[in-house]
């Protein structure tokens, strides 16, 4: 009789190989071992990756190619075709910390309730430091994600809800399939610890996203989520009145510290003017000194004395 592990790790790969080994090495190593790794090749182009995929072997972790549809297909891919009973994503480049496992299933059994187990985290790459996410609150989440997509969730709640939304074209995909979850009743739990470490890079889909993909994604989250979103409206519409307050609020402060700081220009201005000032009364002050008849004298004094051996340096000027 062939094991059958809890849990299923799903990791969509796109052009990503040359961090892939990180990201495997730091489940290999869990303290709960009970698990499968899934690789799902999203299409990738790029030479690297695909030699590094062509023959990779890891222990316990299968490749699984397919066309290049996007992060949200190549998950629901990964997890159709895995055996866990509970489901991590997690992206080709990031990594989790060696007890995240255990500790997630150990919840995800001992309350049926919990749908959605997820945890702190910190940046490595080319920004390191801890991701200064708030703890899951609703109706928050529906103006602002502040789950990773890197939680654990059951697998039969991922087929209740028919998968993560392939509409999220610029992302946003684990911010709907959240919802969803919600929208089940489950309860969230974030573990009250760093366990989940994200790649900070300068081409991160985050960092391109514009006003009009944010406008598109909040629509389409919207649609996916009709009824959630209508019975919180009023919070929602709370939550941008605060938005708006903050917003008139900071620029407030940014118009007076401009003023502040035009004031400290010309307090500057009139201070380099009276230096200014000061220094050319003193040079004409010098100039005027040094052609009078003592200064003259004074200099063939100095004169006499440097022949004499009597002076090395004028004292004035040394």
């Amino acid at each position: 009789m062939s094991h059958v592990p809890q849990v299923s790790v799903i990791i969509p790969c796109y052009n990503q190989g040359r961090y892939l080994d990180d990201a495997i090495a730091s489940v290999l190593v869990q303290t709960y071992q009970n698990f499968e790794i899934l690789v799902i090749d999203d299409g990738s182009t790029e030479p690297e990756t695909i030699e590094i995929l062509q023959n990779y072997q890891q222990p316990k972790t299968r490749i699984i190619r397919t066309e290049n549809q996007g992060v949200a297909t190549a998950r629901n891919l990964g997890i159709a075709q895995g055996q866990g009973t509970y489901i991590l994503p997690l992206d080709a480049d990031d990594k989790i910390a060696d007890s995240y496992l255990e500790k997630a299933v150990t919840l995800l059994e001992s309350n049926e309730q919990l749908g959605i187990v997820y945890c702190e985290a910190e940046y490595f790459g080319d920004r390191q430091g801890i991701w200064p996410l708030p703890e899951y609150k609703f109706p928050d989440i529906l103006v602002d994600n502040m789950i990773f997509c890197s939680g654990l969730f059951r697998k039969s709640d991922w087929e209740t809800v028919g998968g993560y939304n392939t509409n999220l074209i610029y992302g946003w995909e684990d911010h709907d399939f959240w919802l969803s979850l919600i929208e089940l009743g489950r309860e969230v739990y974030r573990i009250p610890e760093v366990l989940f470490f994200y790649r900070q890079k300068a081409d991160s889909m985050s960092r391109s996203m514009t006003a009009e993909h944010y406008i598109y994604s909040y629509t389409q989250l919207f649609y996916n989520h009709p009824q959630l979103y209508s019975q919180n409206i009023q919070a929602i519409f709370a939550a941008l009145v605060t938005l708006r307050v903050d917003i008139f609020a900071q620029l407030e402060q940014a118009r007076e510290r401009i003023k502040q700081l035009e004031i400290h220009e010309q307090e500057l201005q009139q201070d380099l003017q009276k230096t200014q000032l000061d220094y050319r009364e003193a040079d004409s002050k010098i100039a005027a000194m040094e052609k009078s008849k003592f200064w003259q004298m004074r200099r063939v004094w100095i004169k006499m004395q440097k022949l004499l051996g009597l002076l090395e340096k004028d004292p004035i000027y040394s």
